[in-house]
């Protein structure tokens, strides 16, 4: 099979890729509408994408791409615990003064307060993705500049970590979903942690208690919602789809049920599918 990923080559999208699928051609996209794209035009067979950090919250493009890409189905989830690095040049000693920082703006500001404890004066500069980043730095050996970025990133671009484990929070965790056009059987040793179904709503209008209809279509079947969030729809101020996780195993009954009480409702519904959701190491 072949698996896109949100690249570049280090990037912890490839790194959960890499444990979910270890035997599968992996091929790096430059954005997450690229990995969408990818498999909706069957390039791919499946795409490995970003869908939330514990930390700085839900990808906003994944969800507004499951809402716009047609025909695309959720597989399974897996959960990677994230750990950054401050890694150099190995010209450079770390008695030197760094002159910058550079790093994706999420890992920027999981790594705000040891960041800004330790380097005040240095400027931090946004970048493409953390693996990036590491890749300007052991491109630039003629400057003293650093990277937040993975252990992998360091040991593939040939870096020297001079502070490990610098995010601000322990519990900092990533969720990422695998797409595809089909669920297909696929088999993984990975530990499994619960099953879950996702959906995006689309309200007919915006009216008094009409959140309040949706969720208590679910409420009365006491089916467990462990996410809701809403989007915007791009459409106007106040339209907004709703993306949806039911917990645990699937209910066929009262699942298809309350799917047909919302229609009913005159809600729109995108099912994403019933999946696994898995733990990685990092």
């Amino acid at each position: 099979m072949k698996i896109a990923f949100l690249g570049p080559q280090a990037s912890f999208t490839q790194l959960t890729a890499t444990q979910i699928f270890p035997n599968e051609e992996l091929i790096p996209q430059s954005s997450i509408l690229d990995c969408f794209l990818a498999v909706k035009n069957d390039l791919v067979d499946k795409a490995v994408v970003p869908l939330e950090n514990s930390i700085e919250g839900t990808v906003s493009m994944t969800l507004d791409y499951l809402y716009d890409t047609s025909n695309i189905i959720i597989e399974a989830e897996a959960v990677m615990p994230i750990s950054h690095q401050l890694m150099i040049h190995p010209s450079h000693d770390n008695s030197e003064e760094i002159e910058k920082i550079y790093s994706h703006p999420q890992a920027l500001a999981q790594s705000y307060h040891f960041l800004n404890k330790n380097y005040p004066e240095v400027v931090k500069q946004e970048f493409a993705s953390t693996a990036a980043a590491a890749k300007k730095v052991s491109e630039t050996p003629e400057r003293k500049i650093a990277a937040v970025a993975n252990s992998f990133a360091a040991k593939l671009y040939g870096l020297k970590i001079i502070n490990s484990n610098i995010q601000d929070f322990e519990q900092n965790h990533t969720r990422f979903i695998v797409i595809s056009k089909k669920k297909a059987d696929w088999i993984t040793e990975l530990p499994k942690v619960t099953e879950k179904t996702s959906l995006l709503v689309t309200l007919p209008e915006d009216h008094a208690g009409g959140l309040h209809q949706v969720l208590s279509v679910f409420a009365w079947r006491k089916l467990n919602l462990s996410k809701i969030e809403s989007r915007t729809l791009k459409t106007g101020l106040g339209n907004y789809f709703f993306f949806i996780n039911i917990d645990g195993p699937w209910k066929e009954v009262l699942i298809k049920n309350s799917f047909e009480e919302l229609e009913s409702i005159g809600a729109n519904i995108k099912p994403l599918g019933h999946y696994s959701e898995y733990m990685l190491e990092s």
